[in-house]
């Protein structure tokens, strides 16, 4: 399929991961695709690949005009954006009581998470917009829909990204521009192997499929979102969880 030929998207926490795995979908489909990572340390074969088919820039998703300047050096090169998926995130610490989250971890949870998606958002608007046809993707969690015990900061910050998704989509609806969430479950990436065994164990089996999702899962759904197909729903969070949430 060539689902996005001729098209430019804008992954950001691109380079490893759930947001690779995007990156690697749009690619194969047609897209140019431009990443935007704060670490742009890779493997060489990694830098490679993405830049055969996108580029790449360092950046914070939490610094507006990083961010801006960003998203500008891609209209500058390319004249249009069509998809924005906004991948970028951070788990904070876990496995700890409300009581005993650190206030700057949370801050800083909120910032990546939430400020960071915002940020790129208002950015890309407005280029969708004159053009009357865009596609953003805010990449949520079953955590902003349940919670997870342990995880508040994440969790916040989560349900915070489902509900920007449904005023974002109500707001520009009918416009051309779709504004979508995906919530996954516990998804096979380096940050998940990266949590506290305990933590893990608890989020999966919740699962009623009694397995991790896959990157390649994840990266058909996302891709989905953001195609033209997907065109007559907006302000909506897809369940990617296995069977843990139905709603």
């Amino acid at each position: 399929m060539n689902r996005f030929k001729g098209q430019t998207a804008i992954v950001t926490g691109g380079i490893s991961g759930l947001g690779l795995g995007i990156v690697r979908r749009l690619i194969a489909e047609g897209a140019f695709v431009a990443v935007i990572e704060l670490c742009t340390d890779m493997m060489p074969d990694i830098r490679k690949e993405i830049e055969t088919s996108g580029m790449i820039f360092s950046g914070d998703v939490s610094d507006e005009v990083r961010m801006e300047v960003c998203i500008a050096e891609v209209m500058k090169s390319r004249g249009r954006i069509d998809v924005l998926v906004n991948c970028a995130g951070v788990t904070g610490q876990t496995n700890l009581k409300s009581h005993e989250v650190r206030t700057a971890d949370f801050d800083y949870v909120m910032a990546v998470n939430v400020r960071g998606a915002f940020l790129t958002t208002k950015f890309v608007l407005p280029v969708m917009l004159s053009c009357g046809y865009g596609r953003i993707l805010h990449v949520a969690s079953i955590a902003g829909k349940e919670g997870n015990a342990g995880m508040l900061a994440y969790s916040v910050s989560k349900a915070a990204v489902v509900g920007m998704t449904k005023t974002q989509g109500k707001d520009y609806a009918g416009s051309g521009v779709t504004i979508n969430a995906l919530a996954p479950a516990v998804i096979e990436t380096p940050m998940v192997a990266a949590l506290p065994p305990e933590q893990r164990t608890y989020m999966t089996e919740k699962i009623p499929m009694k397995r991790c999702g896959t990157v390649s899962e994840f990266a058909s759904m996302a891709s989905f979102i953001v195609s033209p197909e997907t065109s007559f729903t907006t302000g909506f969070t897809f369940d990617l969880s296995g069977g843990r949430a139905v709603y």
